[in-house]
């Protein structure tokens, strides 16, 4: 919207009006004091695709923010966005839009197995081992299993069954 003289103005947003803090919000991150994330089971290929999607990024740059989380050091841990990142770095930026969570070992094994488990063209082995990683970081999240119930249960259902309900997969 333009004043009288010809000056844009900001109109301030509803939330911004009624003082919501958005703690999602992206911010700049520089690639280098980025790390991966521990034990991906997601291979990074430089093939056509890496190619098509390095492209995109030196022409639009990083349209999603990649998820990080904080490390003992000051630095940041990938949680999902590892493809994104590598694209940037090939491309020769320095920097890539990030949203910086809290997230506890467990909840970003979660968190990155739930970002990645839709791509087309994993690798069966890939699946399996993210499958099994979110599947322990559940039986964590839930509690120990006692000697009655030597088999984790959340609701009615174990963790591997509501692992393969989410991701339209059945147990063999």
């Amino acid at each position: 919207m333009k004043n009288r003289s010809g000056e844009k103005i900001k109109l301030a947003s509803i939330d911004e009006l009624l003082g919501v803090v958005n703690e999602e919000s992206a911010m700049e991150i520089e690639i280098s004091k980025i790390h991966p994330f521990k034990n991906h089971p997601f291979k990074v290929l430089d093939d056509e695709k890496m190619q098509d999607l390095v492209e995109s990024v030196r022409i639009n740059g990083v349209l999603t923010p990649v998820l990080l989380r904080m490390d003992d050091n000051e630095e940041y841990e990938m949680v999902s966005g590892h493809r994104r990142m590598h694209a940037a770095q090939l491309a020769g930026l320095t920097t890539i839009p990030a949203i910086v969570r809290e997230l506890s070992d467990d909840d970003a094994v979660i968190a990155m197995v739930d970002a990645n488990i839709q791509r087309e063209e994993l690798l069966p082995s890939e699946k399996a081992f993210a499958y099994k990683m979110k599947m322990d970081a559940m039986r964590r999240t839930a509690g120990r299993p006692t000697k009655e119930n030597p088999r984790q249960n959340v609701g009615n259902y174990e963790t591997a069954d509501l692992i393969g309900k989410d991701n339209g997969e059945k147990r063999i």
